[in-house]
C-alpha cells in the first residue's frame, strides 16, 4: 500500500467514526473542547488566531473562538479562493459568514486578509507525535509554507476527537508536524509551547 493509499484509508476510517458519534456524545465532547480549549490556549492581547465554522461532522469551535475574541484575540477564519489557496480573513464581531466555496464559510471579501499566529486546523487523523491527514486537498499545507515563507512563526494546534487518534501517520519530509491537538481529553503539546501565558 502506498503512502496515499494509507492515509487514504486512515482518513475514510476516522472520519467514518467522527460521523457516528451519537448527538449525546458529540455535546459533551464538544463541551470539554471548549472547556480545555479556553484553559490552555494563552494568546497575547491583539494576537490573530484562525480558527474554522464547522463542517460536516467537525468540532464545533465557535463558542471557543468568541471566548478567545473576549480575552483580546483576533479571530480570523480561512477562505478558499481556488483549487489551490486559501487566505485568512479577520472575522470582525458580529459580522456575517457567508458561503466560501467547497462546503465551508468565512468573511466575505470586504473583510481584511491577516497572518494568523495560531492556526486551529481540522484534521482527518493525527498520531501522538503530531502527525495529521487532512482532507486532501492540501490547502493547509500550501497556506503553512506560504506564512513561514513570509517570515512568520505559526503554531498549529489541530481539532479533532480523541477516536480520530491512530497509531501512526504515515509523512513526508516535507510535512510540518502539529504543535499540539485539542480533543476533549485535553490540549497535548507536542513539541515546546510558543506561547506565552
Amino acid at each position: 500500500m502506498t503512502r496515499q493509499e494509507e492515509k487514504a484509508r486512515l482518513r475514510a476510517e476516522r472520519l467514518a467514526l467522527r460521523d457516528a458519534m451519537g448527538a449525546e456524545e458529540r455535546v459533551a465532547a464538544n463541551a470539554a473542547l471548549f472547556a480545555h480549549g479556553l484553559a490552555g490556549i494563552a494568546l497575547a492581547p491583539g494576537a490573530i488566531l484562525s480558527g474554522f465554522w464547522p463542517i460536516r461532522s467537525e468540532a464545533d469551535i465557535r463558542p471557543l473562538l468568541e471566548a478567545l475574541r473576549q480575552r483580546g484575540a483576533r479571530i480570523a477564519l480561512p477562505v478558499v479562493l481556488d483549487r489551490e489557496t486559501i487566505v485568512f480573513r479577520e472575522l470582525l464581531a458580529d459580522a456575517p459568514v457567508v458561503k466560501t466555496g467547497f462546503g465551508s464559510y468565512g468573511p466575505g471579501p470586504e473583510a481584511p486578509e491577516v497572518a494568523p499566529e495560531i492556526l486551529l486546523l481540522p484534521l482527518s487523523a493525527f498520531d501522538a507525535r503530531g502527525h495529521r491527514i487532512g482532507y486532501g486537498g492540501g490547502y493547509y499545507d500550501r497556506a503553512i509554507a506560504r506564512l513561514v515563507a513570509e517570515g512568520l512563526s505559526v503554531t498549529l494546534i489541530g481539532v479533532a476527537f480523541a477516536i480520530q487518534e491512530v497509531a501512526s501517520v504515515p509523512f513526508e519530509a516535507h510535512d510540518r508536524p502539529m504543535d499540539a491537538v485539542l480533543t476533549e481529553g485535553g490540549l497535548r503539546w507536542f513539541r515546546q509551547a510558543k506561547m506565552d501565558g
